[in-house]
């Protein structure tokens, strides 16, 4: 019997739905936060001892990180027929991530402006005393420029960035290498074929460590409640529920009222659609695990390949607005916590060199606390040492800050793709009602198949041969 594409995705659909709901990825993973969460409660000694179950699997997946995005980008790049069509959509995609960036810090700045939550807190810049990971944090802010992030892009090396987890700089190397195999025509077809070839091998590793996901989200929350305990919750909980409720409102009203007036999608719909991201990402803290999910769901929703491949990568690094809301909301916090008065002027020149130092520390550990010191320390008005006021905090802070992230870049890729023309729309609207059937979770790949996703994020098995060398053929 022949299988048409319709026919497969029928299938998948079907066999997607006969799935047990305990082998489901996102189940497994929300039941492993649970039991982390009543570990870290009344066990925390030996709940603190689960951490490298938690840092093992993160460590994996940055392992990852950077082939994917590498491979990702020059099979998007690859994949278009006009190199003008991706200056043109590079354009756009870091158009739209500086105004997402300045609208995020400005909610901040704003919601922290009318609670005021640091006023009465009195705090003695000089009394306060860096230590541990906050003193290093500290010291890497406070020698970090506001340029260093422009410089930094260009790598001392070609496995570099590959061996030290700059994404920043691997997104460099992945545009210049496939601009290249662009330019040199038939030459660069064996390689770009061996490119997807090679994509659909790491992502089958992928799936191997997606297996692990339940485990390293039960040792990240274990250890983060076991480490800090329920009562830090408490001590600065308003500031923690005033950043959860700017954050909730800046998804739902501005990057949902961006989605329903330009791109004709729901918000809602579309959290439906991530759930089983958003529980990894509340689970591991970090966003990195569910970029792969991301992409191969954007594509599946009928996302263009190569503006999938250009946009989700670059915003992973540009397009962060929940740093950006914590970075202002958390500045402007110290400065009233330590009775550092600042005019509106001043703090819109705050903004400003927030919109720099925001991008300084993408992908790197405590990159939050980093680019805080960095703000702080150019501007000198406010005292550096005043984060350590939040540092017992931050870690409860930083589920919503990937999270916020995450579902920035999901409305950034589908913006920067129907305004590039290459969304449809129908197909999205189908998927994200249901009606579409779902793409199966990375982890289960080998049990559902790999009929009707897109390539090369969930590349379908083709005889002899995949498909993108005729697809790329100048």
């Amino acid at each position: 019997m022949t299988h048409t594409p319709g026919n497969e995705r029928a299938e998948q659909a079907a066999r997607i739905a006969g799935t047990p709901w305990y082998r489901q990825l996102y189940v497994q993973v929300l039941v492993a936060i649970v039991i982390g969460v009543v570990l870290g409660w009344r066990w925390p000694d030996l709940a603190t001892d689960m951490e490298p179950i938690g840092t093992t699997f993160i460590t994996a997946m940055k392992m990852l990180i950077g082939p994917i995005v590498f491979l990702t980008i020059i099979g998007g790049i690859a994949g278009v027929a006009d190199l003008k069509k991706v200056g043109r959509t590079g354009i756009k995609a870091l158009t739209y991530f500086q105004v997402g960036t300045i609208v995020a810090l400005l909610t901040g700045l704003v919601a922290i402006n009318i609670f005021r939550l640091g006023d009465g807190v009195h705090a003695d810049p000089s009394t306060l005393t860096a230590s541990g990971d906050a003193s290093q944090y500290i010291d890497q802010g406070e020698h970090q420029h506001w340029w260093e992030f422009l410089t930094n892009i260009v790598p001392d090396s070609f496995f570099g960035p590959f061996v030290e987890g700059d994404i920043l700089q691997v997104i460099f190397l992945a545009v210049v290498f496939g601009i290249a195999l662009k330019m040199v025509g038939k030459t660069g077809e064996p390689i770009i074929a061996a490119v997807g070839r090679l994509t659909e091998v790491v992502f089958k590793v992928l799936s191997f460590v997606m297996k692990a996901a339940p485990l390293g989200a039960f040792g990240a929350m274990s250890y983060a409640i076991g480490k800090f305990g329920l009562s830090t919750l408490t001590s600065l909980g308003s500031l923690i529920l005033l950043f959860y409720v700017t954050s909730a409102l800046f998804v739902v009203v501005v990057l949902g009222g961006v989605l329903a007036l330009y791109v004709r999608l729901n918000i809602f719909q579309l959290f439906r659609y991530f759930k089983e991201e958003f529980w990894l990402i509340l689970g591991t803290s970090t966003a990195e695990p569910a970029l792969p999910g991301l992409m191969r769901k954007l594509q599946f929703m009928g996302a263009e390949r190569s503006t999938v491949g250009l946009v989700v990568p670059t915003g992973y690094s540009f397009n962060l607005d929940g740093a950006a809301i914590y970075l202002s909301l958390a500045t402007l916090y110290i400065a009233q916590a330590t009775d550092t008065s600042l005019s509106v002027g001043q703090q819109l020149g705050l903004l400003a060199v927030m919109l720099l130092t925001s991008k300084g520390a993408a992908g790197v550990a405590g990159g939050g606390f980093i680019a805080l010191t960095a703000t702080l320390s150019t501007v000198g008005s406010v005292p550096a040492a005043g984060i350590m006021l939040i540092f017992g905090i931050d870690k409860f802070m930083s589920e919503c800050r990937a999270l916020v992230n995450f579902f920035g870049n999901a409305v950034a890729t589908l913006f920067v793709a129907k305004w590039e023309n290459g969304l449809d729309l129908a197909r999205a609207r189908a998927v994200l009602a249901g009606e579409a059937g779902e793409p199966p979770a990375t982890s289960e790949s080998e049990e559902t198949g790999r009929a009707g996703a897109p390539a090369p994020v969930q590349p379908a098995p083709v005889e002899p041969a995949p498909a993108e060398p005729a697809e790329v053929t100048p």
